[in-house]
């Protein structure tokens, strides 16, 4: 099944004949991977991507009639294409107005033949991680650590907006997981394993009271194996990595902020942990505040980064460009060190201003458009 499916809705003042040959000629101006569903909105809603070609127009009342079925098949957004003929545009814009009175979100798609492609595949990007998000099951370990006083999320708000389950699981389970030689990541993969998940985030500091120990490398090998694993019971720090892990196959580095400079827009992050896949090179060391167990290193390469973060009730977001210059290991912080500098240097205030929470989750790239879009879609 093709990701992107295209419908159609076109007068029937036009002949059948006339409206293949509209709908051919301006498909035909297409560079993406679509399956024409023509009339039958039968499976509307079932694609990472569906979207509605306004034909020709004339059919804005038949849109309206058909509103409450598709509503029914989808909540997502509505996605109209429109051509610059038969009246396609200004069919769609009375669509979309009309759409807006009624509070549901949509978009015209429309314009030159590269930002028609380009919007095409950014959504169908977005529509598939949401599909992949669908269904995720990730554990809290253990409950927040007690330093995390507003990094909790909702069960049933995650579950109804992203389709992820939160799965609670005792600390004590982790204990029991414990094979003979105390390995705790065979007791995070056994529970992964027991509890059919895609992630989890931990009450790690638990375990350097109990075990002498630290989870900072079996994290960074887990993430580094295709899971979501986050530190410390941060519930809204582990949905933003399954948020990165859906769009772009990677967990992206959770970490602290350690210094800000509103004035130029340059961070420093920091922590013991980084997945082990982000990296080009990494080293061992004890966990930083403890001094026990073992910390990682990471030295990720330099060039674009994106800084990101949901809350825990999915109703605010940061997203913000810039560069990683340079990697640090100083050695009084968190073994991992970043300097990024923002893109956009007054987006530092926000982390003295209005932050969400203490972590968040970098990754390599610039993915604005596409984070934005997928948080708009939910």
């Amino acid at each position: 099944m093709k990701k992107i499916a295209i419908y159609r809705l076109a007068s029937p003042r036009h002949t059948p004949e006339q409206l293949n040959t509209f709908t051919q000629e301006f498909l035909s101006t297409l560079h993406v991977e679509y399956e024409l569903k023509g009339d039958d909105f039968t499976d509307y809603g079932s694609h990472a991507l569906d979207v509605i070609f306004i034909c020709t127009g004339g059919i804005e009342a038949t849109f309206m009639n058909m509103l409450p079925d598709l509503r029914q098949k989808s909540s997502r957004p509505f996605y109209l294409l429109a051509s610059g003929r038969n009246n396609s545009l200004s069919a769609s814009m009375e669509i979309l107005s009309y759409l807006r009175q009624q509070s549901i979100v949509g978009e015209i798609i429309h314009g030159d033949e590269e930002y028609v492609d380009y919007r095409l595949r950014l959504l169908e990007q977005a529509g598939e991680a949401r599909q992949k998000l669908r269904g995720y099951r990730l554990g809290i370990i253990g409950k927040p650590s007690d330093w995390l006083i507003s990094s909790h999320a909702d069960p049933v708000v995650v579950k109804q907006n992203l389709g992820v389950d939160l799965i609670d699981i005792p600390m004590e389970e982790l204990f029991n997981h414990l094979p003979e030689n105390k390995s705790i990541y065979a007791a995070l993969e056994g529970i992964l394993n027991d509890y059919q998940l895609q992630g989890f985030t931990l009450r790690c500091f638990d375990l350097i009271d109990r075990l002498h120990d630290t989870a900072c490398l079996p994290v960074a090998r887990l993430n580094a194996h295709g899971y979501v694993a986050g530190c410390e019971g941060d519930v809204p720090t582990m949905l933003s990595m399954a948020i990165v892990r859906s769009l772009f196959d990677v967990s992206g580095f959770l970490t602290n902020s350690a210094t800000i400079n509103p004035e130029t827009g340059e961070l420093l992050f920091v922590h013991c942990t980084i997945p082990l896949d982000m990296v080009e090179r990494y080293e061992l060391d004890t966990h930083f505040e403890s001094g026990v167990g073992t910390g990682v290193r990471g030295f990720m390469k330099e060039g674009p980064v994106t800084v990101f973060k949901v809350s825990g009730d999915l109703k605010r977001h940061f997203i913000a460009e810039g560069r990683l210059v340079m990697n640090l290991a100083l050695p009084n912080l968190c073994r991992t060190q970043q300097v990024i500098q923002l893109s956009d240097r007054m987006q530092a205030h926000y982390f003295l201003t209005d932050p969400i929470g203490n972590h968040h989750v970098v990754i390599p790239g610039h993915h604005a458009d596409i984070l934005e879009e997928l948080l708009k879609s939910n």
